[in-house]
């Protein structure tokens, strides 16, 4: 479900955080917290969810639970790095323990960070504000490529076109350099 608080409208370049948390209360909690930071928030209460909601709607980044009934936040992390529109996306996932085994869990399915609880939302912004940062410009430096891929394959044609017409130049040339030579040597 989308949360929307803002009166703006036209391109709204605001980053779109998915909220993924069981609890409802900590869920509604993150979603003030976020939208106070002036994040555009969409929420879900529970990772399948959050695949509807991706699939309805883009977002920036993920920020979901850990542990989660049914599919965890690592197993949403895994799902999310198989699909190719998504591969890129930031997913921090939030843990109410620091325990490494699970963390490590969480990269290795895929997530970008880890936050334990009990946590500044200042350094939660902080965090978050760098995820997508880097996704944006990963995003930009891919389009950046593209652009030079299509610049590099129109040179290619042209080189290709121009190679053509220099043989069709020598060709011709020495065709006329045989005419010249038989009309001499009559």
């Amino acid at each position: 479900m989308e949360i929307v608080r803002s009166a703006r409208t036209e391109m709204d370049t605001r980053p779109r955080i998915l909220v993924v948390e069981p609890k409802r209360a900590y869920l509604a909690l993150l979603v003030r917290r976020l939208l106070e930071a002036g994040y555009r928030v969409t929420a879900a209460e529970s990772g399948s969810a959050a695949i509807a909601e991706l699939h309805r709607l883009p977002v920036d980044m993920i920020l979901a639970e850990l542990k989660m009934p049914l599919m965890s936040g690592a197993e949403l992390a895994r799902i999310v790095r198989g699909e190719v529109i998504w591969r890129d996306l930031p997913v921090m996932l939030i843990t109410g323990k620091s325990k490494p085994a699970d963390a490590v869990r969480a990269y290795e399915a895929g997530a970008d960070d880890v936050i334990a609880k009990p946590f500044h939302f200042e350094v939660l912004f902080a965090r978050i504000d760098r995820r997508i940062a880097r996704s944006r410009a990963l995003k930009e430096l891919r389009l950046d490529n593209a652009t030079l891929d299509g610049r590099v394959v129109e040179r290619a044609i042209e080189a290709g076109e121009f190679k053509q017409r220099l043989l069709a130049s020598e060709s011709e040339r020495r065709r006329l350099a045989l005419l010249v030579g038989a009309t001499a040597s009559r």
